[in-house]
């Protein structure tokens, strides 16, 4: 799929969800944190495109990775509201910020 039409249908596909109903991806291992700061749609580029260098240096920066226990918690405390965008196998999530 060429760039433009790729970025289309992530975008297209991008959704505001509770934390709660995006848990059951977090328990079998498959949500993604995205950190805010992030483009969630160009993350994901990175991600179907296997762009492991960017994603490496995301990752080294703390600004990607699988979501850890203790962000779950405070997300679920939280009753947060969130981005997501899957990417197969995966669950790209992104807590919405300022809205």
């Amino acid at each position: 799929m060429t760039a433009p039409l790729l970025s289309e249908k992530l975008n297209a596909e991008t959704a505001r969800i509770r934390w709660q109903e995006l848990q059951i991806h977090f328990a079998r291992g498959a949500a993604v944190y995205v950190s805010p700061d992030l483009d969630l749609v160009e993350t994901a580029k990175h991600m179907a495109d296997d762009n492991t260098a960017a994603l490496s240096a995301l990752m080294e920066a703390g600004k990607f990775g699988l979501v850890t226990e203790t962000q779950a918690r405070e997300f679920l405390a939280d009753n947060r509201e969130m981005w997501a965008v899957v990417v197969a196998p995966w669950v790209l999530v992104q807590p919405c910020e300022g809205d």
